[in-house]
């Protein structure tokens, strides 16, 4: 048998890979990531200063502290952060689904993915308040004040069931970005426009409730355009008029009644001053993100805004529990409880407000390890082990939301909040259930699915969906027969 080999034909070269659409999108940034950080600790802050416990002449008040207080409607302007939230979650899913579905994974495991990631550590917040809110009965506290209790603990849950609703509306709305980014916002807008109109004009306060839809999509659809990179304001200089033309309207709209001066009236109903707000949150946002950035690769900036990131959603969902722990434990031990908004109760604020940092990252400490699990770790480079069909996913969304819902109703009972648990726990066990392990929600194997595109063609982009997706080292593996 001859040893010689034969001479190979050189292969022609590889022609150049087209860049991936979401080339741009594959690092996270810095500027995003220190913000998002900055709008959590505004919020958990924020939700502190509210706290009121003081001694009645009928006993013990538990009350939002600064609901009588003048200089809320002013503070709103700064602190009302959650149209920033909305914009950068934008930017960020815009990213992640992308990415995800570029390698190969459809609306089923996107979904699936975002719907552990939401509610793993809200469901164990939620235990963990039902379990203090049934102690603090046992202890004797009064009846009253374990309502109001569950009552306001129950109430910052309202964005949990929105950001459920924004992340399942993500992929379709992605879509009709890149198909027709102007026409999708003017939609949005005008339907934001035509809520806030019919409230206006009929007085039925409940019409408004619908805004709860269009204005944090459209708010959300902003980070899109962030992402994307398109037809953003030219320069600084630019940005900065967007801004200014935007809370110009905005104060313009407050002055003329349209809209309130307190921002955090303005989001129960939303309405379209958040949309306003956004714009120019946004337009800021970007004006700014050079300097962010410079800022967030600071060592010790980094660090804290890498801890805070790595636990950002059992931050938000354990912190009134947190809140509630630290109030509960005020009342026990019998410490001064100064009447809210007096001197005394100003100038003890902030050796409050450290123990809330204290508590509030003590807890998250410990909590954050249900985040961080790999059931529930969702991370933007993440592909889910498994996938479910796009139904099944929907309905765990449905079902998370449903509970969260319950939870705003009935809050104020220990009822709504074991409700509310179990039709949590039921949309983790139907995003977790699927027939085959080892397959996607289209029935091909999983190293198939990460190897082309999804077929679920209804979330797809359009025709150029070929020239968009990133190149592919290997060809797909065959896929199973149906």
């Amino acid at each position: 048998m001859s040893l010689a080999r034969p001479i190979a034909r050189p292969e022609p070269p590889a022609p150049a890979a087209r860049p991936s659409s979401s080339a741009a999108l594959s690092h996270r940034d810095s500027a995003v990531d220190l913000v998002r950080a900055a709008c959590l600790v505004v919020v958990v802050l924020l939700h502190g200063l509210m706290v009121g416990v003081s001694a009645g002449p009928s006993g013990l008040v538990l009350e939002n502290a600064l609901d009588r207080w003048s200089g809320l409607a002013a503070l709103t302007w700064v602190a009302q952060v959650m149209p920033l939230f909305f914009v950068l979650g934008g930017f960020s899913g815009y990213g992640q689904w992308m990415r995800l579905r570029e390698g190969g994974v459809g609306y089923g495991g996107y979904l699936r993915l975002r719907v552990q990631r939401l509610l793993a550590p809200a469901a164990a917040a939620v235990a963990a308040t039902a379990v203090l809110l049934a102690a603090l009965s046992l202890a004797g506290v009064p009846a009253e004040v374990v309502a109001v209790a569950g009552y306001r603990a129950s109430q910052p849950l309202w964005f949990l069931a929105v950001y459920l609703l924004c992340a399942a509306a993500l992929p379709p709305l992605v879509a009709a970005h890149r198909r027709a980014p102007v026409i999708t916002v003017v939609a949005l807008g005008g339907a934001v426009a035509a809520v806030d109109a019919l409230r206006g004009a009929t007085g039925v306060g409940a019409l408004g409730f619908a805004n709860l839809a269009f204005v944090w999509l459209l708010v959300q659809q902003l980070g899109f355009w962030i992402a994307s990179g398109d037809r953003l304001p030219a320069g600084r200089r630019g940005r900065l008029l967007v801004a200014g033309a935007a809370l110009s309207t905005l104060l313009i709209a407050c002055a003329s009644g349209v809209y309130s001066f307190d921002l955090y009236a303005d989001l129960n109903p939303p309405n379209g001053a958040l949309v306003l707000l956004g714009v120019a949150q946004a337009a800021l946002f970007l004006a700014a993100r050079d300097r962010l950035r410079a800022v967030a690769a600071r060592r010790p900036v980094a660090a804290v805004t890498g801890w805070i990131g790595a636990r950002a959603m059992t931050i938000y969902a354990w912190h009134m529990s947190a809140l509630l722990a630290l109030a509960g434990l005020l009342i026990a031990t019998g410490a001064p409880l100064p009447e809210p908004l007096s001197g005394a109760w100003w100038a003890t604020r902030p050796l409050w407000l450290l123990a809330v940092v204290a508590g509030v990252a003590a807890v998250a400490t410990v909590a954050s390890r249900v985040e961080t699990s790999p059931a529930s770790a969702g991370r933007a480079s993440s592909v889910p082990e498994g996938g479910i069909p796009g139904y099944r996913a929907l309905l765990a969304a449905a079902a998370g939301a449903a509970g969260v819902v319950l939870i705003l109703l009935a809050g104020a009972t220990l009822a709504g909040w074991v409700g509310g648990l179990a039709l949590m726990l039921g949309a983790l066990r139907i995003a977790r259930s699927h027939t085959d392990a080892r397959t996607t929600h289209g029935g091909a194997p999983l190293s198939a699915s990460m190897s082309r595109p999804s077929s679920d063609a209804s979330w797809h982009t359009g025709p150029d969906d070929g020239a968009r997706s990133a190149p592919r080292s290997r060809p797909a593996a065959p896929a199973r027969s149906r």
